[in-house]
């Protein structure tokens, strides 16, 4: 024991144990805190009732806490906070969907192309089917990114329903890390269905990622929404004239 401001006080109780009250160490006033989330929500004792003893050095030796010390205020029951989500959603949670104006339509159309002639405008991103009396199905398509991009006229030489996907040898060298085949199916990057055109390595065919409609994504290939390449597989044979702009 020994004599502090005219009291006994335990040897074992140090300055510090003083200064964090209770024997608390600094170390222990620290909160964990995670990168990205924050420190976490710890619970909060309950404020004590006044002691009536004056507060002061004098109820901390009687009672262990100072008088006057607050909590931290809490959150109310009825308005639960969140720190942070510990996992953002995942990619196919909530499907995005091409802009407005790359929905399929039916559009007034003033070329001179026959009717069931398909006529892709890359650069604004959309594929015309001809219709008889000056009119045309107009779909939003994605097409060849810089460098990729092409222009020609082909003809629809094969139709397939949930193609299979074999990435040429170009596209491996550029893309190790692609699978050397995949079956048809929804996951399938080809889609739905895939028109080929001439004996080239170019398709117009569907796709697993609808966002990408109305964009420069692809390597040369003609990406549809699902919905729309089997709209045109249906209305288009085999021999049909496409003409790429």
């Amino acid at each position: 024991m020994r004599r502090v401001c005219g009291f006994f006080v335990p040897a074992f109780l140090s300055l510090s144990a003083l200064a964090f009250g209770g024997g608390a160490t600094a170390a222990s006033l620290d909160s964990l805190v995670i990168p990205g989330l924050g420190p976490p929500l710890a619970a909060q004792p309950t404020p004590p009732p006044e002691s009536g003893l004056g507060g002061g050095f004098v109820e901390f030796l009687l009672t262990g806490r100072f008088a006057g010390a607050r909590p931290a205020p809490q959150p109310s029951a009825a308005e639960p906070q969140v720190v942070a989500a510990l996992t953002p959603p995942a990619p196919g949670d909530v499907e995005a969907t091409p802009a407005d104006e790359f929905l399929r339509q039916e559009v007034d159309y003033s070329g001179s192309e026959r009717t069931g002639t398909i006529v892709i405008d890359t650069p604004n991103k959309f594929l015309f089917l001809v219709l008889p009396h000056g009119r045309a199905i107009r779909y939003g398509v994605g097409v060849g990114r810089p460098g990729f991009e092409w222009a020609g006229v082909k003809t629809i030489t094969r139709k397939a329903e949930w193609p299979d996907w074999t990435p040429p040898p170009e596209m491996m060298l550029r893309r190790p890390d692609l699978p050397t085949h995949m079956d048809g199916g929804p996951d399938n990057p080809l889609g739905a269905r895939a028109l080929y055109l001439g004996s080239s390595m170019y398709r117009i065919h569907g796709t697993n990622d609808p966002a990408t409609i109305g964009q420069n994504v692809s390597s040369g290939c003609i990406r549809m929404m699902n919905e729309d390449v089997i709209d045109l597989y249906d209305r288009v044979r085999v021999g049909a004239k496409v003409i790429v702009i």
